[in-house]
């Protein structure tokens, strides 16, 4: 089901002047002498297997001696911009291990693996192409979401953060079958939230391996968090399917272990608290959330084809005029959210109006 539902070849969106200022504003973007470009003047590369001996798809790239020097410098730039206070102090102690390529999907990233020399501890930067459908997921993930998104862009190149978790489609086939019902019943709740919160914000192609399983260990249980890992298809699919990871075939394993756990009611339930959850942060983030839309609004990051068409669904799901009156994927979005905040606001009883 998923390949026809999801296009299978997504053009890269420029970055518009509205949502470079954005960025600026909110301190995303930066000036560094690297380029993605620059790290494709790889001089050779080793393909990397896994421990079973399976090509990974990544290779381990290497650079002439002459350039090697100074790439690696940027890249503790990076490092010190992301998780410092950008200055050169920390340098001398960072060691950039390796450059990794992946060979496969649309944005062909650079992993780069930065360790400190002091105490061998380690992270992971991505370096990609940088799409505007990504980087206004990648906002939206940090304004919507329980989680904290770390990213910088400098003029077409997006650096990430590594997001830490069990892959999907790795927790299905490792882990998933071993879960005790109490376990079984805390991932299946977060399922229901996740699919709920990836169809309210327009995140489409949520399959197994573009999101990751994080666990934490609590006092007395264990607790599971899906976060999504991967935000090229923000606002560009017109079928609404798409945007709830419940209808990919390659999450089955977990629609399957949802309906086996959770009763109709608290699936209900579950939905309904996760819209609760997502009006509210709409609201405490207005105005940050206003800037961010309003360049949504003025930019093309969708085809008039799939506007309409997704148009047309979410009015007949939800009659609200609003969606038939949208003409682009900015609007969608703001409408959105919109609605599911005018219907806490109405149902809630509670607040102060």
């Amino acid at each position: 089901m998923s390949e026809k539902l999801i296009s299978k070849k997504k053009p890269a969106y420029p970055i518009s002047n509205c949502l470079s200022n954005y960025l600026s504003e909110q301190g995303r973007n930066i000036k560094i002498p690297i380029f993605y470009d620059d790290l494709l003047r790889f001089q050779g590369a080793i393909e990397i297997f896994d421990n079973e001996g399976k090509d990974t798809l990544w290779i381990s790239c290497y650079y002439a001696e002459y350039e090697r020097d100074e790439i690696e410098h940027s890249l503790k730039q990076m490092y010190s911009i992301l998780h410092s206070d950008g200055s050169d102090n920390i340098i001398p102690y960072l060691n950039i291990d390796s450059i990794d390529f992946c060979t496969f999907g649309n944005t062909k990233p650079f992993r780069v693996k930065v360790r400190n020399i002091l105490n061998d501890n380690y992270i992971f930067l991505y370096i990609k192409k940088a799409d505007a459908s990504r980087i206004y997921g990648l906002e939206l993930e940090h304004l919507l979401s329980p989680n904290h998104i770390n990213f910088l862009v400098h003029k077409d190149t997006l650096i990430e953060e590594h997001i830490s978790g069990i892959p999907g489609d790795t927790f299905v086939s490792n882990h998933i079958k071993t879960l005790s019902e109490q376990d079984k019943r805390a991932l299946a709740k977060e399922f229901v939230k996740f699919n709920e919160r990836c169809f309210v914000r327009l995140l489409a192609d949520m399959r197994s391996y573009n999101y990751v399983i994080v666990i934490t260990q609590d006092f007395d249980r264990v607790q599971y968090r899906i976060r999504a890992i991967d935000f090229d298809q923000q606002c560009y699919e017109g079928n609404p399917k798409v945007y709830k990871p419940q209808f990919l075939k390659e999450n089955n394993a977990y629609v399957e272990m949802t309906l086996s756990v959770l009763a109709k009611e608290s699936i209900e339930q579950y939905e309904k608290e996760e819209r609760s959850l997502l009006a509210k942060r709409a609201t405490s983030e207005r105005e940050r959330l206003d800037d961010l839309v309003k360049c949504m609004k003025a930019d093309t990051i969708s085809t008039p084809e799939k506007i309409n068409e997704l148009r047309a669904a979410l009015f007949k799901l939800t009659k609200d005029v609003n969606f038939k009156k949208s003409k682009n994927m900015g609007e969608l979005l703001s409408n959105g959210l919109d609605f599911i905040t005018r219907n806490y606001i109405n149902e809630n009883p509670y607040l102060i109006k």
